[in-house]
């Protein structure tokens, strides 16, 4: 009797430690899930490319200049403001709500672009 007693106990913890574990590995993989998105716009030939984006909330964007000329990234509505970006430099802004973000270089006014997040 004591016997199936402690087989039984020892299966009961088993099963909830296993569930335990199936648990954790939820969460982990909610954890995972909920990473944010990184994105990333080029800046050659005078044009930012792509010039419409459209990402989820929480992505963050970064921009590279590939241009061999110095560029800025400056939100119209002062959301957002790079310094001067010379070859090879990047910016990075993460969009954490929803809307329309239109930007441009502020060296080179008709370069335009814009961020749309949903």
């Amino acid at each position: 009797m004591r016997r199936s007693v402690s087989i039984t106990v020892l299966t009961v913890t088993l099963l909830l430690g296993s569930g335990t574990i199936t648990m954790g590995t939820k969460s982990v993989l909610a954890s995972a899930q909920q990473k944010t998105e990184t994105t990333e716009v080029k800046i050659d030939n005078f044009s930012f490319g792509p010039a419409t984006l459209t990402v989820p909330v929480g992505t963050t964007v970064t921009w590279t200049n590939r241009d061999d000329i110095p560029h800025t990234v400056v939100s119209t509505d002062g959301v957002f403001k790079s310094k001067v970006l010379d070859t090879d430099e990047k910016f990075s802004f993460t969009f954490s709500k929803a809307g329309t973000y239109p930007y441009f270089c502020s060296i080179h006014p008709k370069m335009t672009g814009k961020v749309v997040v949903q």
